[in-house]
């Protein structure tokens, strides 16, 4: 009998072995496959933390192209500074680095919580925790030493460097938001749209339950743990809620990304309730992939209550969520020509 139950247990355990060995992450299989994809650039790169004032370090590069001759009488153009989205890293940019560097400074740090940078908790409270996300960003800066920059952020990023510009305006010489995350506010349920408009409102099919079912569990949990767990099925479970959700990298994520997120991913704090909070001397630049999920219609909703401040919003041909890096000489080349219009 003792046998019998030592091999059911063997029999379990190897069924569930593999279960540990998906869920690790690895700083230093992170540092050294990040080696790997910044071994490709070809400005001068100096990589190295920053460390904040409450020790807290941001993972942080910087290029420059020492190639490029500078007269003494030359004033040093203004940097650019690239804050990643969700689940990202300074890797992604790899396909821009080099070429936004070639006439000026560029930084890209991971932001608090991601990447190579400290993971330390974040508060549950929204505001809170976007406080969080910001004052690192601040924090950075002054670290770094830069008096301005040319601040852009993608998707969750573009969220936190409005809400960084919105308060801290005089060190930012022009925003552009790629693809920003966090903007409209959450539609209302049929139901009540239909009361408030008086009229019949055509119902769209929505997901199946099952679907439904596993959107609601994840709104539970730290979803990157949840896909991490999955092995080798992450990527489909990702695929699987992406299609029936169409809200692809809006499920709520990291503990801070989590804290600001309603269920499905929209933003507790919408950002359009507060672009007019923005300096009407601060020039926007919006940028959406022509096929993203994004709805770039919140980029004209911007740019009407901005008013008459300049807000400029761009579709990018051919290029989804990602945009940087699905038409990276088209992104580079709108980027470039912004940064251009600053000095």
């Amino acid at each position: 009998l003792h046998s019998q139950t030592m091999a059911k247990e063997n029999h379990f355990c190897s069924i569930w072995s593999w279960w540990p060995s998906w869920r690790p992450t690895s700083m230093s299989l992170l540092k050294t496959t990040e080696s790997k994809i910044l071994a490709c650039i070809k400005n001068d790169l100096w990589a190295r933390f920053v460390t904040l004032q409450n020790q807290d370090r941001i993972w942080t590069l910087s290029l420059t192209n020492k190639g490029t001759p500078k007269s003494a009488e030359q004033a040093p153009k203004t940097p650019l500074v690239m804050v990643h989205g969700f689940g990202g890293g300074v890797g992604l940019w790899i396909r821009n680095l080099d070429a936004l560097s070639r006439s000026r400074t560029v930084y890209a740090f991971d932001l608090l919580g991601f990447g190579r940078s400290s993971r330390p908790p974040f508060p549950s409270d929204p505001a809170k925790a976007e406080e969080q996300f910001v004052d690192s960003i601040e924090q950075w800066r002054q670290a770094v030493g830069l008096e301005s920059m040319i601040l852009l952020g993608h998707s969750l990023g573009g969220y936190l460097a409005t809400s960084y510009a919105i308060q801290h305006p005089s060190r930012v010489s022009h925003l552009i938001l790629v693809d920003p995350w966090g903007f409209p506010e959450r539609p209302k349920p049929e139901s009540q749209q239909s009361q408030d408009q008086g009229s019949e409102v055509v119902k769209r099919p929505g997901p199946p339950r099952w679907a439904k079912a596993i959107i609601s569990i994840f709104s539970l949990f730290n979803p990157l743990a949840v896909i991490r767990a999955a092995g080798p099925w992450g990527k489909y479970l990702v695929f699987v809620v992406v299609k029936m959700s169409r809200i692809g990298e809006q499920i709520p994520g990291e503990v801070g990304f989590r804290a600001m997120s309603e269920t499905l991913g929209w933003a507790k704090r919408p950002m359009l309730q507060r672009v007019n909070l923005l300096s009407p001397s601060m020039p926007v630049t919006m940028l959406y992939g022509a096929r993203s999920w994004v709805d770039s219609s919140s980029g004209d909703r911007a740019a009407e209550i901005r008013c008459k401040a300049y807000t400029k919003v761009l579709l990018i041909d051919n290029a989804s969520h990602h945009v940087y890096a699905d038409e990276p000489e088209v992104f580079n080349k709108v980027v470039e020509n912004i940064c251009k219009s600053v000095d």
